[in-house]
């Protein structure tokens, strides 16, 4: 996946809102599946801090996020993603669905997900290791939704449903996880603007009829 980094995430154009919610969504997949590649952060710190609608919701957490980019290097960021998520045996945070929502690993809530991604027509790509409920997948998922070709899938009956019954019910307290761990410094930061866009998603969605 290689996605444009979103220079405007508050646009006041249809359009370029859908296309940025598109970009946002792909770039928190990027972020948090895996330690970020030097190419990415290297946009990040580059992006666009203002924007049109000056104190727009998303605009601050936006700004703090590229300046925490700003303010780290490469191995900082890399290293903090290692003590947060990675490492041998449980991780210090836990990025699947089905930890917050059932307790455990691979359980109903996975099964759940995957029956639904089938009747979606997608499936786990067979060079990811994680299992579906892991947060990038389902930022991947809303991505595909918002901005794939195929409008029998990718709409916004399909992104309110998706999002309100596997992303919804726990991002906060993954956010909050995150947020709260002493080491967390980037990915404190992200969290915050991944808890900003998503209470707007939320939003979002209430208001559809």
């Amino acid at each position: 996946m290689s996605l444009p980094i979103p220079l405007d995430v508050t646009s006041s154009s249809a359009l370029d809102e859908e296309t940025a919610r598109a970009e946002v969504y792909g770039l928190l997949s990027q972020l948090l599946y895996a330690p970020s590649k030097p190419e990415l952060l290297a946009q990040l710190r580059v992006a666009a801090t203002e924007t049109p609608m000056a104190g727009a919701f998303l605009e601050e957490p936006w700004r703090e996020l590229v300046a925490v980019t700003r303010s780290m290097s490469d191995a900082a960021i890399r290293d903090e993603f290692d003590t947060l998520f990675g490492g041998v045996g449980k991780p210090e945070v836990y990025v699947f669905g089905s930890h917050y929502l059932s307790g455990f690993l691979n359980e109903k809530p996975l099964a759940a997900l995957r029956g639904d991604l089938a009747r979606l027509g997608l499936g786990r790509d067979e060079a990811m290791s994680e299992t579906e409920d892991h947060i990038a997948y389902g930022c991947e998922v809303m991505r595909y939704l918002i901005a794939g070709d195929d409008v029998a899938v990718a709409n916004l009956t399909h992104q309110r449903q998706f999002f309100g019954d596997h992303l919804q019910p726990w991002a906060m307290p993954l956010c909050d996880a995150i947020a709260a761990h002493p080491k967390a410094k980037f990915y404190a930061v992200l969290s915050a603007f991944m808890c900003a866009f998503f209470s707007v998603e939320s939003q979002g969605f209430d208001m559809l009829p």
